[in-house]
């Protein structure tokens, strides 16, 4: 097994296990820098596993979008309608297996992360097949909403084909976190850039060899997905001998406790995440839907890019967190937030300098369109303070997660996104005639919303309580697992 990343304790002195408080700038210097290290050990595998993952979507959407501007806001539609729907639900239930793993690699309960990953592989299995008719029915259900019924054909068609890709991903993401947690993030990074290179391969193969068009698209996302998921089920029950002790019916004891809880991470992520389709559905409505949908959609794979690096981030203050509490560590959980917080930013900062600097070639590398292009260039401004917004919500989503805050948050992200955000958005985007603009300015202003609400939440949580808490759950769940 390699060695843990996360579980070496970087004492002041010592006779401490956690962190002293910091009372000195040296001492502050000594903190940052741990973590520092801690941080980017894995933030920056996971980051650019997400990131090769994420662009093979951006890939497709290239190859596709030189097509014609009808297919660009065709597969634009799917993946940020249908896509979004599916994956968000997926990757929110992924993440109560995130808080489990955490929790219980840092109290050395290892033997459990075995059971935790049978118990997600059944959640998310059984969710794919309940999300079958979204994907079997997505042109009625999108030509119903109101898109223009030339559009809603070809995402529906696209939405078909993709279902073998669906299933993948449950295999995918609960393996994803399962090596996380015990810091095995090289082989993931590898293994999803091997994966990004055959499809890469196989969609200059299918569409301009072969010109099968969206067709062509769709078999090499399936493809690719699936050979990463089969690599890294390989590698999970092969060489994760301590965690993995092979399949047992204790994973399908206290099911429902895992269901709850799987229920509430993906009602946090579903809130924060399902507000991109509900724009996306309602730039449909406006002046010329396929320019507004286009427009905004290439913008949202930027979004992607960088919400892809910050999902490294998110995952490292997320296995930082659940680790230290699981150790009994609150004040290095604390300062860990601190930090990651702040490298955060400054990436915020720094790529919404480069938006600002590049506006008005933003959009060439997705389309030839002129039009199109204007429209990018139009929405830079609000691309780039995304890019700061985004970069402080993700860390307090990985903070939420690592301390299983999930069922708060989802109700913090209902109010922010939902009740304040998204009737903001409507109200600019229609009645004050900002149009697309308008609808993304009141969704920013419900994510600006969220994270004051979490950053309150943090400042009044009594930590040696949390930690005790923690502790007498950690317990319950061993003798749960029969460990």
């Amino acid at each position: 097994m390699e060695t843990p990343l996360l579980v070496t304790r970087v004492p002041e002195s010592e006779c401490d296990d956690d962190y002293r408080r910091v009372k000195s700038f040296n001492e502050a210097k000594l903190v940052v820098w741990t973590e520092t290290v801690k941080l980017w050990e894995i933030a920056v595998p996971v980051a650019l596993t997400s990131l090769f993952q994420f662009l093979g979507g951006s890939f497709t959407v290239i190859f596709v979008g030189h097509l014609g501007d009808l297919e660009l806001s065709s597969i634009s539609l799917y993946a940020s309608v249908i896509s979004i729907i599916s994956m968000s639900l997926l990757m929110g239930l992924s993440t109560a297996l995130g808080t489990l793993c955490g929790q219980a690699y840092g109290a050395g309960q290892i033997q459990s992360l075995g059971i935790y990953l049978q118990r997600s592989w059944i959640v998310l299995l059984t969710t794919c097949i309940i999300l079958l008719p979204l994907y079997i029915y997505a042109t009625p259900l999108l030509k119903l909403l109101g898109e223009a019924n030339d559009i809603a054909e070809l995402a529906g068609q696209y939405a078909i084909l993709s279902i073998p890709s669906m299933f993948s991903s449950a295999i995918n993401l609960s393996i994803q976190r399962f090596l996380q947690f015990q810091s095995k993030v090289s082989v993931i990074m590898f293994m999803s850039f091997v994966a990004l290179l055959i499809h890469s391969g196989l969609l200059y193969l299918f569409i301009h060899v072969f010109s099968w068009g969206l067709t062509g698209a769709a078999m090499a996302g399936n493809v690719s997905s699936w050979v990463n998921a089969v690599a890294q089920l390989v590698y999970a029950i092969s060489w994760c001998k301590e965690a993995w002790t092979g399949l047992s019916w204790f994973s399908f004891r206290d099911l429902w406790g895992f269901i709850r809880l799987c229920l509430a991470s993906s009602v946090m992520t579903c809130f924060e995440q399902w507000y991109t389709p509900c724009i996306i559905l309602l730039a449909g409505h406006l002046h010329n839907p396929v320019i507004a949908v286009g427009s905004y959609s290439i913008c949202q794979n930027f979004c992607g890019w960088q919400f892809m690096l910050l999902l490294g981030v998110n995952a490292s203050v997320s296995v930082r967190v659940s680790n230290t509490l699981g150790m009994r560590h609150p004040r290095a959980a604390a300062y860990s937030l601190l930090v990651t917080m702040l490298y955060s930013i400054l990436l915020g900062l720094v790529l919404m300098i480069i938006i600002f600097l590049s506006k008005d070639n933003l959009a060439i590398i997705f389309t030839s369109s002129k039009d199109m292009q204007l429209a990018v260039t139009d929405l830079a401004y609000l691309l780039g303070l995304t890019m700061v917004i985004n970069s402080a919500a993700q860390v307090m989503s990985g903070f939420a997660i690592g301390i299983g805050w999930q069922v708060m948050v989802a109700y913090i992200n209902l109010a922010c996104y939902y009740i304040v955000g998204l009737p903001l958005g409507i109200l600019l985007g229609f009645t004050a005639n900002l149009g697309v603009k308008g609808l993304w300015g009141g969704t920013m202003c419900g994510c600006i919303l969220q994270i004051l609400c979490l950053l309150l939440a943090i400042w009044k949580t009594n930590w040696t309580k949390e930690v005790e808490q923690i502790a007498k759950r950690m317990q319950t769940r061993s003798s749960q697992n029969n460990i």
